[in-house]
């Protein structure tokens, strides 16, 4: 699991997030939480998981890159739209695997 170090979070955990990456970084539980990654799917341009979710033992961690955390199911689009719309302004375009992952060698941490 890798973190984007230049982590979108929603507002109403603007103030937890470390704790919360830490929490998830533990398997600890996070209700109400959302994780926002890279698509497992390169067709795709994001996932919204719910961190519950990658506690469960045999959830494939090993390649999740995430890029956002967001407390509740409408913050996380909020922060996917955020994203989104910060791709297209910079871009012209909708490549956000490509827009987060340029940036990887200066932006890039492993946890």
């Amino acid at each position: 699991m890798e973190w984007y170090k230049k982590l979108y979070i929603g507002e109403s955990i603007q103030d937890k997030s470390e704790k919360i990456k830490w929490k998830i970084n533990h398997n600890a539980g996070q209700i109400q939480i959302y994780i926002i990654s890279l698509a497992a799917n390169p067709e795709n341009l994001l996932d919204i998981i719910p961190a519950w979710e990658v506690m469960q033992k045999f959830y494939p961690k090993k390649n999740l890159f995430i890029v956002g955390l967001a407390k509740g199911w409408e913050e996380a689009v909020e922060v996917v739209q955020r994203i989104v719309l910060e791709v297209y302004e910079n871009t012209g375009g909708f490549r956000v695997r490509e827009y987060l992952t340029g940036n990887m060698t200066e932006s890039r941490g492993k946890t």
